[in-house]
C-alpha cells in the first residue's frame, strides 16, 4: 500500500502490518472500505505491506499451519522480518533503516515481541490489545494452536507441559519506540496483560509510551478514529520526523 502521492524517486519508511494467526491472516485479496491500518496508513507518507507466515492460515497446507506448534511466539517473527528485509533491498523507495510495525491482539502480541526481539531492525512498533502473556490469556486460542507438550517422567507419571513465551520476559531488550495501546475493559484480551509489560519496562528503566481508551473493549469502539490519529502521530514523529505538538487533533473536528 502506497501513499496517493507516491513518488518513486523519494524515500519512503515501511510499516508492516501484522497478525499471526494461526486460525486466519492479515493479508486482503480484495479491496474493502475497512483498511484502517493499511491503506489509510499509508497515506500519511508510508509503504505499508502485510504477508503471511509459516503458522497461519490453515487453508495453505496442514505443514504451513503446523509449523508455529509449540512456538505461539516466535514462529512467524522470522518471517515478517525477512520479508521486509527483502522488499527494501528490491525497491529503491524504501527506507530499510526505518521499519516500524503494527498489529492488533494476536498482531500487538507479535508487534511488541518483533521490536523486542529484533531491537535494531524494528524502530518503531504500535502494539494494539496484545495477548503478551498467554497464561492469562483464552485458552482457546493459546492451547489449541501452541499445543501442550506431553512427557513422561523417570517415575513413569506422565505430565503435562503448557508454557508459551512472555514479552516482558525480554523487555530489557528494548532499543526503539514502543506505544502500547489497550481499552481497559477489553473483554477479549484482558488489560492484565499489557500491564504485566509495562511493569517489566518499568523496571528495565525502558522510556515508552501507552495510551488506555477509556470504557472500550478489544475494538476500541467510538474511539477508533482517535486511536488512528495518535497512531499517525507516533509513526510521523519517529519514522518521517514530523512532530504534532498541537493540543487539538484537527482532522478530527474536520466536520465542525
Amino acid at each position: 500500500y502506497k501513499p496517493f502521492d507516491f513518488d518513486s524517486t523519494k524515500s519512503y519508511p515501511l510499516i508492516e502490518y501484522v497478525y499471526p494467526g494461526p486460525q486466519t491472516e492479515a493479508n486482503n485479496s480484495s479491496w474493502s472500505a475497512n483498511m484502517t491500518r493499511i491503506d489509510r496508513l499509508a497515506q500519511i507518507g508510508f509503504v505499508v505491506i502485510t504477508v503471511g507466515n509459516r503458522g497461519g492460515h490453515p487453508n495453505r497446507s496442514k505443514w504451513y499451519h503446523n509449523y508455529g506448534y509449540g512456538n505461539l511466539r516466535d514462529y512467524g517473527l522470522a518471517d515478517k522480518k525477512y520479508a521486509a528485509q527483502q522488499i527494501a533491498a528490491r525497491y529503491s523507495f524504501i527506507d530499510g533503516d526505518k521499519i516500524g510495525i503494527h498489529g492488533h491482539s494476536g498482531g500487538g502480541f507479535m508487534s511488541t515481541a518483533a521490536i523486542l526481539k529484533y531491537p535494531d531492525f524494528f524502530k518503531v512498533a504500535v502494539s494494539c490489545a496484545g495477548n503478551h502473556d498467554n497464561s492469562i490469556y483464552n485458552r482457546w486460542w493459546s492451547e489449541q494452536h501452541h499445543g501442550i507438550l506431553e512427557e513422561v517422567t523417570a517415575a513413569g507419571d506422565t505430565i503435562f507441559k503448557y508454557n508459551i513465551d512472555k514479552n516482558q520476559d525480554i523487555a530489557k531488550n528494548l532499543k526503539g519506540h514502543l506505544l502500547l495501546v489497550t481499552g481497559d475493559i477489553d473483554n477479549n484480551v484482558h488489560p492484565a496483560n499489557t500491564i504485566r509489560v509495562v511493569d517489566a519496562l518499568i523496571r528495565a528503566n525502558k522510556r515508552f509510551d501507552m495510551l488506555i481508551l477509556p470504557g472500550q473493549r478489544h475494538g476500541f469502539g467510538d474511539m477508533n478514529e482517535y486511536f488512528f490519529w495518535r497512531m499517525a502521530d507516533y509513526y510521523s514523529e519517529h519514522l518521517l520526523g514530523k512532530s504534532e505538538k498541537s493540543v487539538d487533533i484537527v482532522q478530527l473536528n474536520n466536520d465542525k
